[in-house]
C-alpha cells in the first residue's frame, strides 16, 4: 500500500533535522502522490547524491505503474536523480523505446531525461553471463560481466541501489561506488538464502 505522502515528507524533514545525510536512495514509489513528495523532499536537498532504483513491476512481472505514474517518474524524479539504475525492461518502459533499440540508446535515452548517470542492468537479458552497462554525459563509460548464479532472486535491484548509496556515504566518488555495490552484489547473490518457499534473498557474508 503506497505511504502517506506527508507523512513521507514529515519522516524525512525529521531524518534530516536529526542527522547528516549523505545520500538519498529511492525504490518503489507506488502513487503520483508518493512521486510529488518525493520531489519536495529532493528540491529541498540539492546537493545530496539520488539514487533512483526505478521498480516497476513485481519480481513475477506484474506491474507495479501505469503510464500515469510512468510519466510522474520521468517529469518529477529522472531530472533530480544522480545515479539511476533500472534492468533492461525497467529502461524499455522509461524511454518509451522497443525491445529493437540497442543497449547504447537505452542508456542516452535515460541520460535525456535527466539522470547524470545511468546504469542498465542485464539480469533479465539471457545468457550465461550478466552485463551491467554505466552511462555518462551520453556514452557508454563501462560494462561490468558477473556469472549468472542459479536460482529465482528476490532484492537483488534493491541491494544493488542501496549499496551504491551506502558507499557514496562512506566517501567513494560515483564510478568507484558503482562499482563496488556490483561486487557486493554479486557476493551476496552467491550467498543467497531461502528463508521460506519463495525466491532466494542476497545475503552478505563477511
Amino acid at each position: 500500500m503506497p505511504l502517506n505522502a506527508n507523512d513521507i515528507v514529515e519522516q524525512a524533514n525529521a531524518l534530516f533535522a536529526d542527522m547528516p545525510i549523505a545520500a538519498i536512495k529511492i525504490g518503489l514509489t507506488g502513487s503520483i502522490e508518493a512521486i510529488e513528495a518525493i520531489e519536495t523532499i529532493l528540491l529541498q536537498h540539492p546537493h545530496v547524491p539520488v539514487v533512483f532504483d526505478p521498480v516497476l513491476a513485481c519480481g513475477d512481472g506484474t506491474s507495479l505503474a501505469n503510464k500515469q505514474l510512468i510519466t510522474a517518474i520521468k517529469e518529477k524524479l529522472i531530472p533530480l536523480t544522480t545515479i539511476i539504475t533500472p534492468n533492461t525492461l525497467e529502461a524499455y518502459e522509461l524511454t518509451g523505446l522497443t525491445k529493437a533499440a540497442k543497449i547504447e540508446s537505452l542508456g542516452k535515452a535515460l541520460l535525456e531525461l535527466g539522470a547524470e548517470y545511468a546504469l542498465i542492468t542485464g539480469g533479465h537479458v539471457e545468457g550465461e553471463y550478466i552485463q551491467n552497462n554505466l552511462f555518462h554525459k551520453n556514452t557508454l563509460i563501462s560494462k561490468h560481466r558477473w556469472l549468472r548464479q542459479a536460482g529465482d532472486f528476490h532484492g537483488t535491484g534493491c541491494t544493488l541501489a542501496s549499496a551504491i548509496a551506502a558507499l557514496i556515504a562512506q566517501g567513494n566518488n560515483i564510478p568507484a561506488a558503482i562499482e563496488k555495490a556490483q561486487e557486493y552484489t554479486n557476493t551476496s547473490i552467491q550467498n543467497a538464502e531461502q528463508l521460506g518457499k519463495g525466491q532466494l534473498f542476497p545475503r552478505r557474508v563477511q
